[in-house]
């Protein structure tokens, strides 16, 4: 086969620019404080994240190009870094402070307070020396009262208000003390979920027989990007390990049909990189058929609402999936550039890259200029800045309308009424309709909220919630809460009948504080913060969560309603194994600091059995992804540590008192907390 002939500048950019993660350079931001420049000494997070520490004295804390364009900087919330734009802050306490600052094409930064301990870490984190513990109790519990270790499940009598246990040996100094007679059930509060993500394809294998639907295929490698079978009947399967867990709601990857092929992955594109996570929608309206039939669908959600189970859609409103080459050729849509045709086998999407080459290289044999483009999403429904379509501003200049990564951005902002785009309206199957007077945001919620109306599904957890506008989020919340009214209509006697509806967002880079995201549909949003702030440090021993917990549980005390998630691993950020080289008693210790965190938490699949990182190619990401590691539970220490992880899922579940009540501490030595919500009141110690 002969050199392909090159491409231009302006389809280079478009095919490789942001097809894959770019290497960046440290941050070139100016920072003053009080007009000195500072320069502070930057870790590598990722490759285009950084993270440095500052010490400020009270002063006006400076960031960016010193133009006439200033905004006020807010700790804790994300800012986009605007060129030519200047963000001041307000020191008032001094102390530390982190800088997080992300590069790139969607520029951001991010200023956290750093929370001091006044304690040694040596004093903080001495080790249980195995001895009976004191625990105060006086003002939670009577004297005369028993109580019971839900750990070990020993009890004893609180006399003087004091009581004494021993805990488990396999328990790190942990105490779990509740009423002996504390009532089984409690009034469920979302404040104190348990939400188990779960990336579907890459978690259980319940139906081989659709691991290669539409001819998707393994690529013999590493298998960074390829699907690797697991399915709906797959999560279906692991129900009763879930509902072990404490997990009372299943966040799944987005199981609507996908891109069928592949683009280039990693910056160096030395990976096939499918859409097994969900996130490049082709259609809306049908199940992938990876993850497997609606009989399918019906069974895992009526099996997950029989154990008290929530089940949680990922969705996206933001952008649709690349095109590929399979889809080109399946759907009739775009074209080859003249005489490129020669260079594919009969089914394009086995076409193979030259030794000089990588996988972005099929790019070469595109003609994206085209008129036939009009037969994919078209120019009404999407910005893609080929052809006729018109081309998505910087995300730093517009964060509405700009393109993540190149993926086609739709005009959800747009009032024009449109039809449906070309390739729906011949696709087979589809249920998508044609409707008059619809715009591109009214399909896409239809489409998202027939789910919960035909199926039962109880939330979202909404994408990119920052680069859609706030319009669009409320609309897609107000016709999911009628489709789950409709839903409970037809299915009175389901468990879940009389349960609303849920929507967490993902704001990248949010804390736990308020927002305005809350007043257009959001019930909560991901708390980034716990992850960079409190799953590290805490899981060497739970004191040091302390102010945290008390941040935390102030907040939601101070703001009814007010709800956020906490994670400390993810698909898109980091594994809590890699970040402390599978440390197992570390990964014990995160159980304690995120199950018995205030609001809302979230394990990522596998936090509870230390699940490795895996292969990643060129993109630091895909490594957060690895299959589930199912085969290690029969190791004794894995077994072990799953049991910790259920112990204090169980207790977690059996009181909203741990995730939505008030906080106190209640002594120093040993370190005690009691939290009591309503009637539910919990004592929680750890002996170190």
């Amino acid at each position: 086969m002969r050199p392909l002939p090159p491409l231009s500048p302006s389809i280079l950019a478009l095919c490789f620019g942001l097809l894959a993660p770019v290497v960046q350079a440290e941050p070139q931001v100016p920072i003053r404080l009080d007009g000195q420049l500072l320069q502070p000494a930057w870790k590598t997070l990722a490759d285009d994240r950084f993270a440095a520490e500052l010490e400020l004295p009270t002063g006006i804390l400076q960031l960016g190009d010193d133009a006439a364009e200033r905004e006020p900087l807010k700790p804790f919330q994300r800012h986009e870094l605007k060129p030519g734009s200047r963000l001041d802050f307000k020191v008032v306490k001094p102390g530390r402070y982190r800088l997080l600052v992300q590069t790139g094409d969607d520029a951001n930064l991010r200023l956290v307070p750093i929370r001091q301990t006044n304690e040694p870490p040596e004093q903080a984190c001495r080790p249980w020396n195995g001895n009976a513990v004191q625990v105060p109790v006086a003002g939670v519990f009577e004297n005369g009262q028993q109580l019971r270790d839900a750990y070990s499940g020993n009890t004893a009598i609180v006399q003087h208000g004091k009581v004494e246990l021993t805990p488990a040996p396999d328990s790190n100094g942990l105490l779990l003390l509740e009423a002996a007679d504390a009532p089984s059930e409690q009034p469920r509060d979302w404040r104190n979920a348990t939400v188990y993500f779960a990336l579907t394809d890459r978690f259980a294998n319940g139906d081989p027989s659709n691991d290669r639907s539409y001819g998707r295929a393994p690529d013999g490698a590493q298998e960074i990007g390829t699907f690797h079978g697991g399915d709906l009947k797959g999560l279906t399967g692991k129900l009763d390990y879930l509902a072990k867990l404490g997990v009372d709601a299943l966040w799944i990857s987005a199981p609507y049909e996908q891109i069928h092929g592949w683009v280039g992955g990693g910056d160096k594109g030395d990976f096939r990189h499918y859409a097994y996570h969900g996130y490049y929608a082709l259609d809306y309206t049908q199940l992938d058929a990876n993850m497997g039939s609606e009989a399918d669908l019906r069974e895992l959600i009526a099996g997950a609402h029989a154990r008290g189970i929530r089940v949680l859609f990922d969705v996206v409103l933001n952008h649709a999936g690349y095109s590929t080459l399979a889809d080109m050729q399946g759907y009739g849509f775009g074209a080859l550039r003249e005489g490129m045709a020669q260079y594919l086998p009969e089914r394009w999407t086995a076409w193979q890259p030259e030794p000089y080459e990588n996988l972005h290289a099929y790019h070469n044999l595109i003609d994206y200029d085209h008129p036939a483009w009009s037969r994919w999403w078209g120019k009404d429904w999407v910005r893609a800045g080929i052809a006729d379509y018109p081309a998505p501003p910087s995300v730093l200049v517009d964060p509405l309308k700009g393109s993540l990564a190149f993926l086609p951005d739709f005009r959800t902002e747009a009032d024009t009424p449109v039809g449906l785009p070309e390739f729906l309206r011949h696709k087979q199957p589809t249920r998508a309709v044609e409707r008059d007077n619809y715009r591109v945001r009214d399909y896409l919620t239809e489409w998202l909220t027939n789910w919960v109306r035909e199926f039962g599904v109880d939330g979202f957890r909404a994408d990119t919630v920052m680069h859609v506008e706030p319009e669009a989020w409320a609309q897609l919340r107000q016709q999911a809460d009628q489709a789950r009214r409709d839903w409970a209509k037809a299915n009175p006697d389901d468990p879940m009948a009389s349960e609303p509806f849920w929507m967490v967002g993902e704001v990248f880079g949010h804390g736990p504080e308020t927002s305005d995201y809350q007043a257009n549909g959001f019930d909560a949003l991901i708390n980034f913060a716990f992850q960079q702030e409190v799953a590290g440090v805490a899981s060497d021993c739970l004191r040091r969560a302390e102010k945290s917990y008390l941040h935390y549980a102030k907040l939601l005390a101070d703001n009814p309603g007010h709800n956020f998630m906490s994670y400390a691993s993810s698909h898109d950020t980091s594994l809590f194994t890699a970040q402390h080289d599978g440390d197992l008693l570390r990964q014990h210790g995160l159980a304690s600091v995120l199950l018995l965190s205030p609001g809302a938490v979230q394990i990522y699949y596998g936090d509870e059995s230390a699940r490795a990182f895996g292969p990643t190619g060129s993109d630091p990401y895909q490594g957060t992804r690895s299959d589930m590691n199912w085969d290690d539970h029969a190791r004794p220490e894995i077994t072990a540590l799953i049991e910790h992880w259920q112990r204090l899922g169980q207790f977690r579940a059996r009181h909203p008192a741990v995730g939505a009540g008030s906080h106190r501490q209640l002594s120093e030595s040993p370190y005690a907390f009691v939290r009591q919500h309503g009637d539910d009141r919990i004592i929680v110690v750890q002996a170190r």
